[in-house]
């Protein structure tokens, strides 16, 4: 397996403060940290980002991961421009596929992911949460896959993520009039799972990862891949990759603290294992 770093020219640097990681618990919090961007995704963001994702694949005591962007401006406004219009045209094709990698890395996280979204998400910035398994969105929040308004196209899986999300129809809707929505109609859509007043909106994701936390760690894990893997195929082999992940589960020591908190009525304590 390639390290992250390999994916990126010599001349990128490793800038730790971009991305920030941050563990409360069994709860990680990774927030971009380019506020005066509205947190931009750089050749060095982008690097930093895949790098930390690289790290925390690896520990499954990590049982949810939160990712957002610093400040109050915005979660994420997608490609740094300014940074693509000084760029050698050799270098473009870099980026574009580090881009849609870190989309692909996200999505690919064992752990669950919910991106905890204030501000602006346009561009990158909502191809960035539709790669996470749950959004939770401030109410004065907005999206929108603008790129067409840039004579350019969803590129980091926007084309992909979002009609499988909300469909075919709303999600030709949105990207080839490149508009904008709201919360409210994000989450009637159903792009957003969780809408919250501003104030509130770190409470909200925090308890959206903790319920995820408290329930078995390996089992959260085979459930979330039965979906990843299976939502997309034929029923039948939908349910064979079902059965695979349920497989998982039955030889764990969970699963008989489970039984036994049951019958002694009282809250398991679950180890991973």
């Amino acid at each position: 397996m390639t390290r992250a770093a390999d994916h990126f020219p010599s001349d990128v640097p490793d800038q730790p403060e971009l991305v920030t990681c941050r563990r409360e618990g069994d709860i990680v919090w990774l927030t971009i940290e380019r506020p005066e961007v509205m947190n931009c995704l750089s050749f060095p963001t982008l690097r930093r980002f895949r790098t930390l994702l690289e790290e925390l694949r690896e520990d499954l005591s990590i049982r949810c991961i939160l990712i957002t962007g610093s400040g109050e401006k915005a979660f994420c406004a997608g490609a740094d421009l300014k940074e693509r219009k000084t760029m050698p045209a050799d270098r473009v094709p870099h980026f574009v596929k580090n881009i849609r990698g870190l989309m692909d890395d996200v999505e690919a996280m064992p752990q669950p992911t919910i991106a905890v979204v204030q501000g602006f998400a346009f561009g990158g910035g909502t191809e960035l949460m539709l790669s996470c398994d749950l959004r939770v969105a401030a109410s004065d929040a907005r999206f929108g896959l603008t790129e067409v308004s840039l004579a350019i196209i969803p590129g980091a899986g926007g084309t992909q993520r979002l009609p499988r999300l909300i469909g075919k129809s709303r999600a030709k809707d949105l990207i080839l009039t490149g508009r904008r929505l709201d919360a409210d109609e994000a989450e009637r859509m159903g792009l957003v799972n969780r809408v919250a007043p501003r104030a509130e909106l770190v409470r909200v994701a925090l308890e959206v990862a903790n319920q995820i936390a408290g329930n078995g760690p390996v089992a959260v894990r085979a459930a979330k891949a039965a979906i990843d893997e299976g939502a997309e195929l034929p029923i039948s082999q939908g349910l064979e990759v079902e059965a695979r992940c349920y497989e998982r589960t039955l030889t764990t020591d969970d699963r008989l603290e489970a039984l036994a908190a049951f019958a002694e009525k009282r809250k398991p304590e679950f180890k991973g294992a």
